[in-house]
Formats: C-alpha cells, sequence, structure tokens
C-alpha cells in the first residue's frame, strides 16, 4: 500500500513562506521516510485575505507608510509552488465555474482544448532546446505526469473558446514539473532566463497566446496565479494593518468564505496520488481539515495530524463551521 503526506499550511501564509516550510516538512518526512510521497496544498493566495479597495476602508491607511514592497518577485514565488506542485494554476482553473457555450455541432471547447493537450507532442525545435540544457528525458516525465493528471481534466470545464489561459497553465506545468524532475536527479538549477526560454518553447507548441495578446499584456492574461490578489505590491499602506491582514485576515475571510478553501483543499487530496493519506495541516489549515473531514468522507485520508491547530477551541466556542458543541464528532472523519 502506498502512503503519501499532504501538508495544508496556516494563516498568514504567502508564496515565500510556503515554499520555505513545504522545503522544511519535505526534508524531514524524506529522512524519517526516504521515499514518501508528498504534496503540498498551497490556499493562501486564492483564498486568503487582501484588500480588495487598497485599505480604502481604513483611516489614514496610505499616509501611514504601509506597504512597503518586500525583496520578493511575485513571479519567482509562484515558479516555487510550481515547482513543489505543477498542478497548481491547473486546480484552480479547475475550480471555477463552468464556461457558458452556444449549441455547436463542433467540438465544444473543452473537448478542444482536451484534444489539444493530451496528444501533445513536444516539436523538435522544442525537444532541441530542452536537450540543450540536459532536460530532453525530465521533459519526457513531465508529459507523463501532467497530461495525464485529473487537474487538466478537471481545468476543462472552464475552458473559455481561446483557451489560451489554460493552454499557458499546462505549459508552465510541463516546465515547472521538468525542473523539479531535474532538480530532484541533482542536476543544476537553471536560471530564470533558461527557464523563460524553455516555457517560450513549449507555449510556441500549445499556442497560448492569442494573437490579440501581446508582450507584457498577453503574458498577465495567460497567468492564472498571477491574476489574483498580490496585496504586498501595492501601492504603500498602513505598516500596522499590513502586518495583521494576513494573519488575522485569513481567519476572518474563512469564517465568512470558508466554503471555498475547503472545496480547494478537498480538490487537492482527491488529486494527491497514494492508497492512502496523511494529512498534516497546520493552524487555519487544521481548522479547515477538521471541518471538511466532518462535513464528508473524504476517500482515502485514513489520519489527519494538526500542528498549532485551534479546531478544539472553535468547537468550544461554537465557532467551527461543521461541529457546534454539544453535537459528537459523527463516524465520517479519520
Amino acid at each position: 500500500m502506498r502512503q503519501a503526506v499532504l501538508f495544508v499550511h496556516g494563516t498568514g501564509v504567502r508564496e515565500k513562506s510556503y515554499n520555505k516550510t513545504l522545503a522544511t516538512v519535505h526534508a524531514e518526512l524524506e529522512r524519517l521516510h526516504p521515499g514518501v510521497q508528498m504534496r503540498g496544498c498551497f490556499w493562501g493566495r486564492e483564498h486568503g485575505a487582501s484588500l480588495a479597495l487598497d485599505g480604502a476602508s481604513i483611516p489614514r491607511y496610505a499616509q501611514s507608510q504601509g506597504g512597503v514592497p518586500e525583496d520578493e518577485d511575485s513571479e519567482v514565488a509562484v515558479w516555487g509552488v510550481l515547482y513543489n506542485d505543477p498542478w497548481y494554476e491547473l486546480r484552480l482553473l479547475g475550480l471555477r465555474p463552468p464556461a457558458t457555450s452556444g449549441m455547436s455541432r463542433t467540438e465544444s471547447p473543452a473537448q478542444r482544448f482536451l484534444s489539444q493537450v493530451t496528444h501533445y507532442t513536444p516539436s523538435a525545435d522544442t525537444v532541441a532546446v530542452f536537450s540543450m540544457h540536459g532536460l530532453a528525458d525530465d521533459l519526457s516525465e513531465a508529459l507523463y505526469a501532467v497530461l495525464p493528471a485529473p487537474e487538466v481534466a478537471d481545468a476543462a470545464v472552464s475552458v473559455d473558446e481561446g483557451g489560451y489561459e489554460h493552454r499557458h497553465a499546462v505549459a508552465r506545468a510541463l516546465v515547472a514539473a521538468t525542473l523539479a524532475s531535474a532538480d530532484a536527479r541533482g542536476a543544476d538549477a537553471v536560471s530564470g532566463g533558461v527557464r523563460d526560454a524553455l516555457l517560450a518553447a513549449v507555449s510556441a507548441d500549445l499556442y497560448t497566446q492569442g494573437r490579440s495578446l501581446k508582450g507584457k499584456l498577453g503574458k498577465l492574461a495567460a497567468a492564472p496565479a498571477l491574476h489574483a490578489f498580490s496585496w504586498r505590491s501595492r501601492h504603500r499602506r498602513g505598516a500596522w494593518s499590513d502586518g495583521v491582514l494576513p494573519a488575522l485576515g485569513d481567519i476572518l475571510r474563512y469564517q465568512a468564505r470558508g466554503r471555498r478553501m475547503r472545496d480547494y483543499i478537498r480538490r487537492t487530496i482527491e488529486n494527491t496520488p497514494g492508497d492512502s493519506l496523511t494529512v498534516i495541516a497546520h493552524s487555519l489549515g487544521g481548522v479547515a481539515c477538521v471541518d471538511l473531514l466532518t462535513e464528508q468522507k473524504v476517500e482515502r485520508v485514513d489520519r489527519l495530524i494538526t500542528v498549532g491547530s485551534q479546531a478544539p477551541f472553535f468547537y468550544e466556542i461554537g465557532a467551527l463551521v461543521a461541529l457546534e458543541h454539544p453535537e459528537r464528532l459523527p463516524e465520517v472523519p479519520p
């Protein structure tokens, strides 16, 4: 039986700290159980708190010297998430509402996308680019890992007529999986320029950008993870508010919009390979997992470990979504 592990992070976590923590957890698991299969569940960007109106609700916010840009490139940080979880952007696309399309006798956008992607074979030029950097075998492994993945089929539901964004997500997943494969075998890390060249080659094959989307505008329109909020990169804001926002804001947002976060965790669990699954969840991630696994039976999860999590406290004060005191746990949770 193949036992896998899924790590769910806690409140206030964004790309940089998530990548660091996930690497630590993976290293310790590898030391204790060599060869263990592990995935991460990064919910912070899409389901964490942000200031949608640039702090307009906070008096003297812009004048109080907040929002100082950090030494963190958002694009680099997102690639860090993709190296650990190449299917990340595809999973987000799979949670979007289904695309609407009219009656047609031809293939639907979803059928067309799946046909193009699942039968994708890199061109000779693309193979040459990867081979130049010693990555041809890693690309082959990436094709095997990414294209048949359930995340690709799930993402197809929300494909629009052009499908550029979805194909771009596939291209990024393939490059991320290729570089992750190379890293796992001990190859030297490539530069950002080389990574961009690899992405350009795969993107050309998959035609990820339409003729009306050019330059920076096209890149932004085709990158789903970068469409999401980035409160760190906006104009200067109140320092105290910025410091409190991720930690406290994530909790408040979960209480109001927690269903979306639990759906994302459930989808990640479903897409994680392995015969049985241990979920390790920190802080608010632990609360969400307790709620999720109390509400419904999620196949293959046979163990939940929460760390620094407040689920008992939430239960005691009547703030646990799935269970109100004095109700007892059902037989559903692992």
